[in-house]
């Protein structure tokens, strides 16, 4: 089954355009959906090329001068070869429905990662390195927690080390993704959704939003560094040194939509930014759209500063602080 995948994937190589990342990626979850492609393919192939072949095969075998050729006007029926038309398709659907199905949870976005590559579980004590991403117009924001800075328009994570994003948007509904690690994933303001992968290879590997979002959408790029542990640690000092704090007014002035915005470091972050990203209730003082947002925002505030936060989610209403 291997060596076909091999084979047909070189076949297919040529029909993906210049770009054959699809088709070579460096993400195991990428991989693992370059093979459902594959595997569909393969079984649709079943059925496709035999009836294409049998089509050419009685063209050619009852031509009108192949004299040979028994000709029977007054046939109607055969239960053999009606069981062969209606079970080798039915056979297909129930292998492709079954594929499908167990794909569709095996592949969810929102499961975590039980695996690093094929034979390569995930360690017990593996940490993912959390990532919060906002669609800006028309620029891409990256929050890491953990380290408490921001980015515009590069991302960086250690290879073989599992990652999940959060993602939303700040204005209208885009799209997150990098061919090489993952599939699309929708970002749409008010929302979050969420990413779990992992990249395997090191490198450079171009990001973009695959959903139109207005003028400068297509300057929405950015690059994605696969780097190992110790590549990482300096990438993030060197974030570090980059530039300010992205404090709530800094932010407003981000978000203002602009195209083609350079890549830009921020050392540190506003507690409660991402989640007040997420409640559309950013400048002070301005109400959250989603209670929970805002409790959640002024809760992460409240922690990072070192002051209490009992009772601020309970609020039936909410306002950044």
């Amino acid at each position: 089954m291997k060596a076909f995948r091999r084979l047909l994937l070189l076949g297919l190589i040529p029909l993906s355009g210049c770009h054959s990342v699809l088709m070579s990626p460096s993400g195991d979850l990428a991989l693992q959906q370059r093979n459902l492609i594959i595997d569909s393919l393969i079984l649709m192939l079943l059925i496709v090329v035999p009836v294409i072949l049998m089509a050419l095969l009685f063209a050619w075998h009852y031509r009108a001068s192949n004299k040979k050729a028994h000709y029977d006007p007054e046939w109607s029926h055969s239960t053999m070869l009606e069981l062969l038309i209606w079970s080798a398709p039915l056979l297909i659907i129930i292998a492709l429905g079954a594929l499908t199905w167990v794909s569709a949870h095996k592949l969810d976005p929102f499961r975590p990662l039980d695996r690093l590559a094929a034979g390569k579980p995930v360690p017990v004590d593996a940490k993912p390195l959390e990532v919060d991403v906002v669609a800006l117009d028309w620029k891409w924001l990256f929050i890491y927690p953990e380290q408490n800075m921001a980015v515009v328009n590069e991302l960086a994570a250690p290879v073989d080390r599992p990652i999940r994003f959060r993602i939303t948007a700040s204005s209208v509904m885009n799209s997150f993704f990098i061919p090489a690690m993952a599939g699309q994933i929708y970002a749409m303001p008010g929302m979050v959704t969420e990413l779990h992968a992992v990249i395997n290879k090191p490198g450079e590997f171009d990001g973009f939003s695959a959903n139109f979002s207005g003028d400068g959408f297509n300057h929405m790029t950015f690059v994605f560094h696969g780097l190992s542990d110790d590549d990482f640690a300096q990438w993030v000092q060197k974030v570090k040194a980059g530039g300010g704090e992205l404090s709530r007014d800094e932010y407003v002035k981000l978000a203002q939509p602009s195209e083609q915005v350079p890549v830009h470091y921020y050392e540190g972050v506003a507690p409660g930014l991402f989640m007040a990203i997420l409640g559309n209730c950013v400048p002070a003082g301005s109400t959250c759209v989603d209670n929970r947002a805002a409790g959640t925002a002024v809760e992460e505030g409240a922690m990072n500063s070192g002051h209490d936060s009992n009772g601020t989610a309970a609020m039936p209403m909410a306002t950044t602080q």
